[in-house]
């Protein structure tokens, strides 16, 4: 028999705090990191944007909705007479973005910004600055076609009218260039004086492009122009997108990363309001530089 004294006593092992129901507590989960701090790092810009002369510039721009921030310090430059798509999940704030080249977010209440936006050197929120004017140099295309309750021929010639132009002749030039230009004049040529809302939702969308480049703008933005079309339609959108790149600097925000890869030169991905990586298209797609973009790339989030 061992001594009372001899005998090792081992210190009593803790017993796990138990839940209401007699099971063990869990325990706290060490804090795991959230997108938003994974996307703390500078962007990836790739180095042949260099090259590129840029007609719209963006840097360290921030938006705010009152208190909630849309956009973080994004800085980077569109190249002229190309066509750049930007993409990333819902709520990213691609749209936003887009918005602010033509400061369509100015009609919302309670919205400012940090930063600034220069087009062809100049900055755009300046306080001198005609946004009428502005807005002509910007055409903007929307999700939803938008055509007005008058003729095709009237809603081609709109913004001319409103400039005061009434000259039947040079109405009629502008009106038929824009609509070849939209690849609709075959189309609409026997049927000018007919209601707009007569066409199909795919010719509508084109006539509402036909419109914004009847001003002759220097920037064509494209907000998801072919979210609410059908594929016939929407591979018609983007031939005319494809006809249109050299002649105008074209923005498209899109969904379907197949479109972006079809029709625009450089990518540039958006995450919880933060650009994450720009650069060619191709190389987005085959070799992008951060996990996130290739994790939304190959599908597996967004």
């Amino acid at each position: 028999m061992l001594h009372p004294q001899s005998a090792v006593i081992e210190p009593p092992t803790a017993l796990p705090s138990l839940g209401p129901i007699g099971e063990p507590r869990r325990q706290p989960r060490p804090p795991q990191p959230t997108p938003q701090h994974q996307s703390d790092h500078p962007a990836e810009i790739h180095p042949e944007l260099a090259a590129q002369p840029a007609i719209l510039a963006i840097d360290r721009f921030s938006l705010f909705y009152g208190r909630q921030q849309a956009l973080y310090d994004i800085s980077m430059s569109i190249p002229a007479g190309k066509v750049t798509a930007l993409i990333g999940p819902s709520g990213c704030g691609k749209s936003t973005l887009l918005r602010s080249f033509n400061r369509l977010n100015d009609l919302i209440d309670h919205v400012r910004i940090e930063g600034s936006i220069s087009l062809d050197g100049q900055p755009i929120y300046a306080r001198h600055v005609d946004v009428i004017e502005l807005r002509k140099r910007m055409g903007m295309v929307f999700q939803k076609s938008n055509p007005f309750p008058m003729s095709i021929f009237e809603n081609v010639v709109y913004a001319l009218r409103l400039a005061g132009e009434n000259r039947r002749a040079v109405l009629m030039e502008i009106a038929e260039r824009s609509l070849r230009g939209a690849a609709l004049w075959d189309e609409a040529k026997d049927r000018l004086h007919s209601s707009a809302l007569s066409l199909s939702g795919g010719q509508q969308q084109r006539l509402c492009i036909a419109r914004a480049i009847a001003a002759d703008p220097e920037v064509l933005l494209m907000d998801e122009p072919c979210s609410a079309l059908d594929p016939t339609a929407t591979a018609k959108v983007e031939e005319l997108i494809h006809s249109l790149r050299g002649r105008y600097t074209i923005v498209v925000v899109t969904h379907n990363m197949q479109q972006a890869a079809r029709v625009s030169e450089y990518t540039a991905f958006m995450y919880l309001g933060r650009l994450m990586e720009y650069g060619p298209t191709k190389a987005m797609f085959v070799n992008p530089r951060r996990r996130e973009t290739e994790a939304y790339v190959t599908g597996r989030f967004g």
